[in-house]
């Protein structure tokens, strides 16, 4: 079958990054309200989630410094509700994987599945916190702070989704999201302030990142400030997203996906699918047919977002570790998101096969675009049929020539 000659384009993103990230971490330690929180003797907890968050490991050790610096005893916990099998040792293992050990950060890891009950909603949703943490002398909430995947409001992704979903361990992940969307959207909220009313928190550091997965602000924020920094914060985060460059695609051919791009494997507000039950879908982009040819070693075979594709291939298919993606997609409620679509042997297989239903187009009129990830959208391939509605786009360069689809022996993309 005659496949569509692709080209490589580099999208041109703008937006600030932080230069120093021990100095900005130190400078916003230093702001008066947030000073002197951390008294000496004091053992402080600092949040560790699952997300592959630019400079991640060098924040923590930065805020770990900054706690002895003023004769506190920090420790890491990690707080990523099911994540990581809803294991301790997963979760440590997650962690690992991000670069956050114990050596790199100067901070011991304390890992526990334990929780301590310590509130209830108005709503009569039972409120947890993680026991380790609990029994600290205060907590640091650590997160980077984005669109949610699964819906849109004035609070999505951030400290206080890991202040009640994330450092409520397994138990309070399961107690939000039986509700679905709305439990999330709506009740993940309110947990998160009663967990604040606990006298527990003593400050968020709230991370946002531009188009190019770099950490364009660190603000250190104490904690009867959270609520509404974290808002002003989502939408400054919102105008640095990336995106891809067109809306109307026939094949999108995502080379990998996983946790570390993103919580849904795939970016849903990139691709433009939810597949979440009575919920409507986005307007754009509009994708006929999405291929995953590959799963991260970061996701340590947790394939959730596998549902959000159309096709995949026998080497993804091969990587999956069903215990750890079903105990997150059942977790979650939005079950769609794991099954499994058409397995097929390779990358070239999984194109012909989205090509052959594409209903009779050509080759060289399939709008074909192939990127490595969600999550790193600066350079990547598109068709001919695509090329003359890039070239007219301001932020876009292409940097290649028109050539064929190049595979391996074994009918897989040679490299990005």
């Amino acid at each position: 079958m005659s496949l569509p000659k692709v080209v490589k384009i580099k999208q041109h993103f703008t937006g600030p990054a932080v230069a120093d990230i021990d100095e900005k971490v130190a400078e916003e330690f230093a702001k008066t309200e947030i000073a002197e929180r951390v008294k000496p003797g004091m053992s402080i907890a600092i949040t560790a989630g699952s997300r592959g968050i630019a400079n991640i490991a060098k924040i923590i050790r930065a805020a770990a410094n900054e706690v002895k610096k003023r004769g506190g005893h920090p420790f890491i916990v990690p707080s990523m509700g099911s994540h990581g099998g809803a294991t301790a040792e997963g979760q440590i293992e997650v962690l690992e994987s991000l670069g956050v050990t114990e050596e790199y950060c100067g901070a011991e890891i304390r890992s526990s599945m334990e929780v301590e009950e310590i509130g209830v909603t108005e709503a009569g949703i039972k409120v947890y916190m993680d026991k380790i943490a609990y029994e600290s002398d205060g907590v640091i909430l650590v997160n980077r702070i984005k669109a949610h995947t699964d819906f849109s409001a004035n609070i999505e992704s951030g400290l206080m989704k890991v202040a009640s979903i994330g450092l409520g361990n397994h138990k309070q992940a399961q107690a939000i999201h039986t509700l679905g969307v709305v439990g999330i959207r709506d009740h993940m909220p309110l947990v998160a302030e009663e967990v604040f009313k606990s006298g527990k928190i003593l400050m968020g550091i709230g991370i946002v990142e531009n188009a190019f997965e770099d950490t364009a602000e660190i603000e250190v924020i104490p904690v009867e400030k959270i609520k509404e920094r974290e808002e002003a914060l989502l939408n400054f985060s919102k105008s640095l997203m990336p995106k891809l460059p067109v809306d109307k695609i026939d094949v999108l051919f995502v080379d990998e996906i996983g946790k570390n791009y993103s919580g849904t494997g795939m970016d849903t507000n990139v691709i433009g699918r939810l597949r979440i039950l009575n919920t409507k879908e986005p307007e754009t982009p509009q994708i006929d047919y999405i291929i995953t040819s590959d799963l991260s070693e970061a996701s340590h075979g947790n394939a959730l977002g596998i549902g959000l594709a159309d096709l995949t291939t026998k080497r993804f298919f091969d990587k999956i570790d069903y215990k750890k993606m079903n105990e997150n997609v059942i977790t979650s409620t939005f079950l769609k998101r794991a099954s499994v679509p058409i397995v097929l042997e390779s990358d070239r297989a999984a194109i012909e096969t989205a090509l052959r239903g594409s209903w009779g187009k050509k080759a060289e009129e399939i709008r074909f675009m192939r990127i490595p990830n969600t999550l790193h959208l600066e350079e990547l391939y598109v068709s001919e049929s695509l090329l003359p509605e890039v070239e007219k786009l301001d932020n876009v360069e292409v940097i290649g020539q028109l050539k064929e689809m190049e595979f391996d022996g074994e009918g897989y993309f040679n490299g990005f």
